[in-house]
């Protein structure tokens, strides 16, 4: 299935798990973007980390007054154009890593989820509502194989088509034109919705422990 023929179920089959999300994510709809907070934790990992968050705010100001097309472009080149792609085993030394924006700036590298997670965050930041962004879990066909993979959705409208940013391809495009993209769940601070048929496999709170643990980083660096 493609991602153009699953976004219909995105938009009628999704089962949101809100009870969950909101017992593991607690309090997150009080806080608040401090970008004070973000050049702090940012100059307390150096001054290169410093520099490269400067940037990173002013490009977000600078988002912030454009129109949100223009921002999910902004901030989708940012990190395209700042991260190498690396996986966590050799970046980070752990076979599974979800790592805070300050943390791939660091290291000017990333896995596919800590896109996802910067653009996420910095999209937040510029003024764009969590309930319109979504990380999602999708398969990815890439030379002959199916992959796991992760991008960033971005929903205009609730039931709308949702444009997809994502670190295999430089534009900002709808999940009409990603059929490479197959969508297994997605989730955001608001909730979890399975991407597909009726049931997920396993408990997704559990595959989402890695997310709690992020939260928590996010907040204290000051983008939450």
């Amino acid at each position: 299935m493609s991602i153009h023929t699953a976004s219909a179920a995105f938009r009628s089959g999704l089962c949101r798990w809100w009870l969950a999300a909101l017992l593991a994510l607690p309090g997150l709809v009080a806080a608040a973007y401090d970008a004070a907070r973000v050049m702090e934790a940012a100059a307390q990992r150096g001054p290169r980390v410093a520099e490269q968050a400067q940037s990173l705010l002013q490009q977000i100001e600078r988002s912030s007054r454009q129109d949100e097309l223009q921002r999910l472009k902004d901030i989708n080149d940012f990190f395209n154009q700042r991260l190498a792609f690396r996986e966590d085993a050799a970046t980070w030394g752990l076979p599974d890593y979800w790592a805070s924006p300050l943390e791939s700036l660091e290291r000017r590298a990333g896995d596919c989820e800590d896109y996802a997670i910067a653009k996420y965050f910095s999209l937040a930041a510029a003024g764009v509502p969590t309930a319109k962004l979504r990380m999602v879990y999708v398969r990815a066909r890439m030379q002959g194989q199916s992959l796991a993979h992760m991008v960033l959705a971005y929903y205009a409208q609730p039931d709308g088509e949702p444009l997809i940013l994502d670190n295999l391809r430089p534009e900002v495009l709808p999940a009409s034109a990603r059929a490479d993209l197959t969508p297994v769940f997605s989730f955001n601070t608001e909730g979890l919705w399975q991407g597909v048929g009726q049931v997920t496999q396993g408990d997704p709170m559990a595959r989402l422990s890695l997310w709690r643990e992020l939260v928590a980083k996010v907040r204290a660096e000051g983008f939450l």
